[in-house]
């Protein structure tokens, strides 16, 4: 593994969501030292706590802690989320910090919520967390998409941004053979049941695909927590597939164990992903992996990320995916052409190749630290540096 030649410090935070399992993916291959806080997560399940609480107090208490550890770590740091932001907001010492979407930033600028509506202690912590990125040395935004949102919502230079893409665990995610999830055949869906995730859309473009007998069997096979509160997110879906008639039709898997994933993948008919908004998109990448073909969304970053590996379609028009989703359920050459492309996408995205690329970043930062420590020096001795000058003349 490559060793960066001065020190930087990777501050991951503890998790099981995507951002976290990112953050451990590439921690494992930078070759930096890696502080690991769960400071953050335990931030998150205090969300709703009243202002003046024995949970407030004891969140300050803490944060304060981390700030002060942060600090006393030396050299450079690199925030490995763009909720880590609020404690950039306090640092003394430089630092780089990864966005991996603009989410929350839209859902506090108004408008209608991509995941949900906002508390008074939420709208804080973001206002914290965007005002720590922009103090930010550098930014490492995942995909082009982001790194646009960074510089338009954000108000960071785009000098200092730098693009880095996520990358697949290709150990993992691979074409594999094992039971069925399930007996039909399935359409998957991965993700949660936030507004932003667009499910509704895809019962409504399921219905119209099963409309008048075609595809008897096949079933809708959803994977992941509904979202938190679960009840929430959970329950407009159910109240959809009611007012669809589609009840037996959609199957709610829960969490499935990362490594159990391939075989949904690979068993899949197809992967559907019609997200309104990603910052990313892990999911297609990962299906494409497994030799599962995809129907994705034509919005936000996800055309970037899948190239012309994926069917595209609107993701706010049923019909177009429920036209797009026939189509490669009715044409097996078709489906073979899109296994094979998808194969040879997944391939560019490796995490090896984000933690190279993120060392370049890590340089280029060291090494602006460094000229400016000359300047400084140079303007704190002048007549030495004048005498340097000469003698390397003479």
């Amino acid at each position: 593994m490559e060793r960066t030649p001065a020190r930087v410090t990777y501050v991951s935070a503890d998790g099981d969501g995507s951002m976290p399992t990112c953050s451990r993916r590439l921690a494992a291959r930078l070759g930096v030292p890696e502080f690991r806080t769960g400071v953050w997560l335990r931030t998150v399940k205090d969300l709703d706590a009243p202002t003046l609480s024995l949970a407030t107090f004891r969140a300050l208490r803490e944060d304060a802690r981390l700030v002060w550890e942060l600090n006393s770590l030396g050299g450079v740091l690199h925030l490995s989320h763009h909720h880590l932001g609020r404690y950039g907001l306090f640092l003394a010492r430089p630092f780089l910090i990864t966005v991996h979407d603009v989410i929350r930033y839209l859902d506090l600028a108004g408008g209608e919520p991509l995941i949900q509506p906002l508390n008074a202690r939420e709208r804080l912590f973001l206002r914290l967390d965007y005002a720590g990125i922009r103090r930010a040395l550098r930014v490492v935004a995942v995909s082009d998409h982001t790194g646009r949102d960074v510089v338009r919502h954000l108000g960071v230079p785009e000098e200092r941004v730098r693009v880095v893409y996520n990358g697949v665990d290709h150990d993992l995610y691979r074409p594999v053979r094992g039971p069925r999830p399930i007996p039909d055949p399935y359409v998957l869906f991965v993700g949660a049941e936030h507004p932003r995730k667009n499910l509704k859309a895809l019962l409504r473009a399921f219905a119209l695909l099963k409309r008048g007998g075609r595809f008897r069997r096949l079933k809708l096979l959803k994977v992941g927590r509904a979202g938190n509160p679960e009840d929430y997110f959970r329950r407009p879906v159910e109240e959809e597939i009611r007012r669809l008639r589609l009840r037996g039709e959609v199957i709610f898997a829960g969490r499935v164990p990362p490594e159990r994933m391939p075989l949904y993948y690979a068993n899949a008919e197809a992967l559907a992903f019609p997200s309104l908004y990603e910052g990313f998109g892990l999911p297609p990448l990962e299906a494409m992996a497994c030799g599962c073909p995809v129907v994705a969304s034509e919005a936000s970053a996800v055309p970037e990320v899948v190239g012309e590996a994926a069917l595209l379609a609107d993701p706010r028009d049923p019909a177009a995916l429920a036209g797009a989703l026939g189509r490669v359920l009715s044409d097996g050459e078709l489906r073979r052409d899109l296994r094979r492309r998808g194969m040879a996408r997944a391939a560019l995205f490796t995490w090896e190749r984000a933690a190279r690329e993120t060392r370049e970043v890590y340089a280029e930062v060291l090494e602006e630290l460094s000229r400016r420590r000359r300047a400084l020096r140079d303007l704190a001795l002048p007549g030495e540096a004048a005498y340097t000058q000469e003698r390397s003349l003479s």
